[in-house]
């Protein structure tokens, strides 16, 4: 995985909650990731896109919700979380674009 868009394949967005931005004062940054990345995947393509070095990665799947639109059922899309975290000294600011 060396070309640019496979690694934006894996890394969707960032995600700036405020349970991000408290798990970011302990050196960890939170990625909305493509659903069947897995942690190598993304560590890879973290290190390559921002040019830091990863200390861990933990990995959630938030199950789409059930929502009515105008009487039709719907559902929401599953959603991956990666809490990437950082080893010292490094940092990704969230708050400019990529």
């Amino acid at each position: 995985m060396t070309n640019k868009a496979a690694l934006y394949d894996v890394i969707r967005k960032p995600i700036i909650t405020e349970k991000a931005t408290l798990a970011s004062e302990n050196g960890a940054v939170v990625f909305e990731v493509a659903i069947d990345a897995n942690k190598p995947q993304i560590k890879e393509a973290v290190e390559a896109l921002f040019g830091v070095k990863v200390k861990a990665v933990n990995t959630t799947i938030t199950k789409g919700k059930t929502k009515r639109f105008r009487g039709v059922a719907g559902k929401r899309k599953d959603v991956k979380k990666a809490y990437v975290t950082l080893e010292e000294g490094n940092s990704i600011d969230v708050s400019t674009g990529l």
